[in-house]
């Protein structure tokens, strides 16, 4: 059973800095994409970056780009989102996700880390 720990939120001035992390754990990654979504009160979840776990290729929301990165550590089964320049819309519950390659659902969610950006 895949197991996706987030963990990294917290309280930040706009304008701040955070880094989530994601440990995942349950069976091998390597045909796996890994990404990070988000959701606001009285929003939907909205996708923000995702990452492919051999090749560490790379995709972003329009609304990230240039401020966010994502990465993994594959020795230690881990995703990162660095968060840098944070805006007050930037507030919401992160979630972490993984699907196949061959899918594209997300298959398996984190249980989410709150970040809050104050203005």
């Amino acid at each position: 059973q895949v197991q996706l720990v987030e963990s990294g939120g917290g309280l930040v001035q706009a304008g701040g800095s955070l880094r989530l992390s994601c440990a995942a754990s349950g069976r091998p990654f390597s045909s796996y994409v890994m990404g990070w979504f988000r959701q606001a009160p009285g929003k939907e979840r909205e996708f923000v970056a995702a990452i492919t776990w051999s090749g560490g290729s790379t995709s972003y929301a329009d609304s990230v780009k240039g401020r966010f990165t994502i990465s993994r550590d594959n020795a230690k089964n881990t995703m990162y989102l660095q968060m840098n320049s944070l805006k007050s819309e930037d507030t919401a519950v992160y979630y972490c996700a993984v699907r196949s390659l061959v899918r594209k659902e997300y298959d398996y969610w984190g249980q989410g880390t709150q970040v809050t950006v104050s203005s």
